[in-house]
This record gives structure tokens, C-alpha cells and sequence, in this order.
């Protein structure tokens, strides 16, 4: 997996850019087709916004997140990212289980 943060109108220190990584393992942890990901974090005025582009095997996600603090925002992308990510790996597998209970069918 490849990862690139970068920032906007912000620098990246050591400890964002360990926080980051932190909490997106635990997307890599549910789905491990993950390609590559990039973070870009931002501070508009009173507004401080989390952006990730990811891309999956056949799929890329997008998920945006803002909030007056920068931690906050990081939190509730990765959950947003998570739950996008799950919805992919679901769909993933129901196609995979239907083509199955077809020729199953067709079987008997």
C-alpha cells in the first residue's frame, strides 16, 4: 500500500502523520486490496477538512471529512472510509456467493 499525505495551507509533523497512519491500519485491517492512498489535510479558517482518495482493486473511493479540530476530522473520515470500504468488500462477496448458488441450481 501506498500512502501520501500531504497538506494544505498546513504542515505535516511527525505526529499527524503518525496519527494518520494509526487510525487508516484499520482500514487495511478489513480489506487488503488496498492499492494506494492518498490523504490530504487542510485549514480553511475556523475549518480544518480531511480528504483521502483510495484506491481498490476496481474501485476508487473518495471520503471527505471537516471539523474545527483536525483530530476530529481524521476520526470521523477513517469511519467514514471504513464503512465505504466494508460496503465495497460486502458487494465484492455477495457477487462472489451468487454466481455460486446459480450454478448450483443449474446443477441439479
Amino acid at each position: 500500500m501506498n500512502l501520501q499525505i500531504s497538506g494544505h495551507h498546513l504542515e505535516i509533523t511527525p505526529a499527524i502523520r503518525e496519527y494518520v497512519t494509526g487510525k487508516l491500519e484499520r482500514v487495511t485491517r478489513h480489506f487488503d486490496n488496498v492499492i494506494d492512498v492518498n490523504v490530504i489535510l487542510s485549514v480553511e479558517k475556523l475549518k480544518q477538512k480531511a480528504e483521502v482518495t483510495v484506491h481498490l482493486s476496481g474501485k476508487e473511493v473518495f471520503v471527505e471529512a471537516v471539523d474545527e479540530d483536525l483530530y476530529a476530522a481524521v476520526d470521523s473520515l477513517v469511519d467514514k472510509l471504513d464503512r465505504q470500504v466494508q460496503k465495497h468488500k460486502q458487494k465484492i462477496q455477495d457477487h462472489h456467493r451468487g454466481n455460486k448458488i446459480v450454478d448450483h441450481i443449474a446443477a441439479e
